[in-house]
């Protein structure tokens, strides 16, 4: 991948959270020009498992081959549906950035208080490691994990698609989408 690039594109995967049995999700593919390419839509189950398939089948409904990373605002979604950013880069070839806006010390307790048997959740949440902090040339602060390509990379992509505050463009107007989608029930 050449990162300076300006037709570089991401796909910036946000959600919805609706509090119902279901979430919404919406994709934006944006050039590094800021330019949009493109859109999907999905839903998840809320407290389900099914956020990596939902995510799998949003790159492959929209049949590309020009999209150079693939970025989550977060990895657990839609009350504690976990997605496997390893098996979306392994699946697509694609590398996966996943960012997150606040620091904290994570949600393991959560997790076991509200689902201390299921042990493939559980699993699923210690699989995707530790974050890395990142300070934006808008002196914000966002902190990643990335699978298929380095931190210093991925901090790099970040940094360039954020405009300004500390939302990367893509994920900034994905969410837009999903906030704005027909209410599921």
């Amino acid at each position: 991948m050449h990162i300076p690039k300006k037709g570089l594109r991401a796909l910036g995967i946000a959600e919805s959270y609706s509090g119902r049995s279901v979430s919404r999700l919406a994709g934006v593919v944006m050039r590094k020009d800021l330019r949009i390419d493109g859109f999907t839509f999905s839903t998840v189950t809320v407290g389900g498992m099914d956020a990596t398939a939902s995510v799998l089948r949003m790159v492959h409904d929209l049949e590309r081959n020009d999209i150079n990373v693939i970025m989550l605002s977060g990895c657990i979604i839609a009350w504690f549906n976990i997605i496997n950013p390893a098996q979306i880069a392994q699946e697509t070839k694609i590398p996966v950035i996943c960012v997150t806006y606040e620091d904290s010390d994570g949600i393991r307790e959560d997790i076991l208080h509200h689902f201390p048997d299921d042990t493939v959740r559980i699993s699923a949440y210690g699989e995707l490691g530790g974050r890395v902090p990142v300070e934006l040339h808008t002196h914000q602060t966002i902190f990643i994990r990335c699978w298929g390509i380095d931190s210093y990379d991925g901090a790099r992509l970040c940094n360039d698609f954020t405009l300004e505050g500390k939302i990367p463009e893509p994920l900034r107007v994905a969410r837009l989408c999903a906030r704005k989608l027909i209410p599921v029930l």
